[in-house]
């Protein structure tokens, strides 16, 4: 790999890694100013894949055309991985709803869905036999990683609540008026 290709390979992971990361507290700001909706949210993440994966795509396609061709095992296989990716949208937006914070479920979904993905690629590779016992032991720091966040996650007290002192003086003083 050359030297301008590998820094476009560094540059392209991090790109990745600051949307992905930033995926779960936006999609989470979004569906609590929706009022907690679970599909209101999931047709807005909808909308913007259209325009992201399928507009600005076609707009390239057609000015500077590319290599490749359309085959039916491909648009298969790419169509399953964007079902496997609207249906972990939908995940996410349910672990929301059900009153899960971005602080432990993208921890969770991102630390764990590495091992699903090393997993899958290595069953369709037939490489089992390369697998070694430090790479499984990565993959299972990974997960302990991830499980260890929901456990310590910081908690959300909710608002504080007054005493029943508080609440007689607010009554007391309200009665003047």
């Amino acid at each position: 790999m050359k030297g301008l290709d590998y820094l476009l390979v560094i540059a392209s992971i991090a790109l990745t890694a600051i949307c992905w990361g930033a995926y779960g507290p936006v999609l989470h700001r979004g569906q609590t100013a929706m009022l907690g909706s679970r599909l209101r949210p999931l047709f807005c993440v909808g909308m913007a894949y259209f325009v992201i994966a399928v507009v600005v795509p076609l707009l390239v396609l057609y000015l500077q055309g590319e290599k490749g061709d359309w085959t039916a095992k491909g648009v298969i296989w790419s169509a399953g991985g964007g079902v496997a990716g609207a249906i972990g949208a939908l995940g996410i937006i349910l672990a929301f709803n059900f009153g899960g914070s971005p602080s432990y479920v993208m921890p969770l979904v991102f630390g764990c869905a590495p091992v699903v993905n090393a997993f899958l690629t290595i069953y369709w590779a037939g490489s089992w036999k390369e697998v070694s016992p430090i790479f499984l032991a990565g993959l299972i720091l990974v997960a302990v990683g991830a499980f260890t966040v929901l456990f310590f996650a910081p908690k959300s007290h909710g608002p504080p609540r007054e005493s029943p002192g508080q609440e007689m003086v607010a009554e007391s003083a309200g009665e003047g008026h």
